[in-house]
């Protein structure tokens, strides 16, 4: 059996890039995403289409950087159910 922690470290798993995750609504949802972002950029001039390829690109940098601080922060929780399960003498 491998073990998780050396899966994660050599990136054989993404978290945030697990389809399973996805449920219908979340892949209904990115679809009309992508079609409403379509539509916006149709609309923009070569200025706008610029500031709004600016703010998509800031958008998702703070994007991972939050995904990235919730897995972090709901890592240690699990540790410390983990933890508290384990040394729990009740």
């Amino acid at each position: 059996m491998k073990s998780i922690i050396n899966e994660l470290w050599h990136g054989n798993i993404i978290p945030q890039e697990d389809s399973r995750t996805n449920s219908k609504e979340m892949k209904e949802l990115l679809g009309y995403m992508a079609r409403h972002h379509e539509d916006l950029e149709k609309s923009f001039s070569d200025e706008q289409k610029e500031t709004f390829e600016k703010f998509h690109d800031c958008w998702s940098e703070y994007m991972s950087l939050a995904e990235a601080a919730i897995f972090e922060y709901a890592f240690k929780l699990g540790m410390q159910i983990a933890i508290e399960t384990l040394t729990n003498t009740n």
